[in-house]
């Protein structure tokens, strides 16, 4: 069961402000393309693809990339702008054996409530030799997001998330191995005022997962800090390859 979850509320705060640019997000872009070398014909499967934000700049980015989105939300899926969107999840991808030349996670393993049965699942449907590309927020890792200096309480929510080495432990297992861990900063606001105008609870776990004094507290420092600090809102989530 996902941490969250997942409903008509969530699903339209995502829609709202979840989504990557070509300029903001350029870095992501890159990252991709160093790992998958995408070309014509390949197949990535976008697994937990929410609003289908992901799917859509994939598709875009790479020409003749053919994506394959599965989400186990029905609100994430009724509000998916990438077509056609698949139901099922970490466990249960409903593809055939070697099938896809890669998978793409972004902001998923933290509510996969079991990360080996979820390797073993990658493992059969990933042709030999391609990667999962994991893009989270990892336990003991929140120096580089903004949201945390605000919201200093959710850093327990993110601690309680599994770290680097949980992932490649289970990925292990399955007989992955950990081709690079790298953060990847991108542009997620021109300006901390746009962010606090934009930011939805819903759209973020972690602050879903705080009091509503403690989330009240956050929004208080957060407009304080926006009234008098410029330039864009830089952050960095780490991008954990396995092979």
């Amino acid at each position: 069961m996902a941490r969250i979850a997942y409903d008509d509320t969530d699903a339209e705060a995502f829609a709202a402000t979840r989504h990557p640019t070509d300029d903001g997000f350029a870095a992501w872009r890159d990252a991709v393309a160093l790992h998958l070398a995408p070309e014509a014909g390949m197949r990535l499967l976008d697994l937990g693809a929410g609003t289908g934000s992901w799917a859509q700049a994939f598709t875009a980015w790479f020409p003749g990339l053919e994506v394959v989105a599965v989400d186990p939300s029905a609100a994430m899926r009724d509000r998916c702008v990438f077509r056609p969107v698949l139901a099922g999840d970490a466990t249960r991808v409903p593809l055939d054996d070697a099938s896809v030349d890669g998978v793409w996670l972004s902001t998923v393993v933290h509510h996969v409530p079991d990360l080996a049965a979820a390797a073993r699942e990658l493992r059969r449907v990933v042709r030999p030799g391609g990667p999962v590309l994991i893009r989270s927020a990892f336990a003991g890792r929140h120096e580089a997001i903004t949201l945390f200096r605000y919201f200093p309480e959710a850093v327990r929510v993110l601690d309680s998330y599994p770290s680097i080495a949980d992932v490649e432990a289970a990925f292990a297992d399955a007989g992955f191995a950990t081709a690079a861990v790298e953060p990847v900063p991108q542009v997620t606001a021109g300006s901390l005022r746009e962010a606090a105008a934009g930011l939805r609870r819903e759209a973020h776990t972690p602050l879903q997962l705080i009091s509503d004094d403690e989330y009240a507290a956050g929004v208080a420092r957060l407009r304080e800090a926006a009234r008098v600090t410029t330039g864009p809102v830089v952050d960095a989530l780490d991008l954990l390859v396995l092979r």
